[in-house]
């Protein structure tokens, strides 16, 4: 039998802080996301100022990226190259820019979901939380 690596509490709070921080720093109004690796809903943090769409976005992104293990770009990069039939994946809301995935040793521990600014913006979120693990 495999042992499997998990988030703990604190690994989320690490990552929040994180991703709350530069958000902040940036004077962006975002909803944060963390599911773990079977894009079940761990945490969700909507800043001041987040739009209310962006609490249903958000989750959806990070889902989308702990399933596929990739960035939720990837799906977005796929429908807009033609692939439009993808729009029909199973239990994948979040096809849209802003979820990326953890990744510690190798192994696929879940993945962060960030909405309300620019897509770009919201990996750039998103990527400094999961940066926190390894800081």
């Amino acid at each position: 039998m495999k042992s499997k690596q998990v988030l703990t509490l604190d690994d989320l709070k690490k990552i929040a802080n994180a991703a709350e921080a530069e958000a902040i720093a940036n004077n962006w109004a975002v909803t944060i996301s963390i599911v773990d690796d079977g894009g079940h809903l761990l945490w969700l943090q909507r800043l001041d100022g987040a739009a209310p769409i962006s609490a249903h976005i958000s989750p959806a992104k990070a889902k989308t990226a702990a399933l596929g293990q990739r960035e939720s770009k990837v799906y977005e990069d796929m429908i807009n190259n033609g692939r439009f039939s993808f729009i029909t994946a199973p239990n994948l809301d979040g096809l849209l820019e802003g979820g990326v995935p953890i990744i510690i040793n190798g192994e696929y521990l879940g993945a962060v979901g960030v909405s309300g600014v620019k897509s770009s913006e919201d990996v750039q979120i998103a990527k400094a939380g999961i940066a926190a693990l390894s800081a």
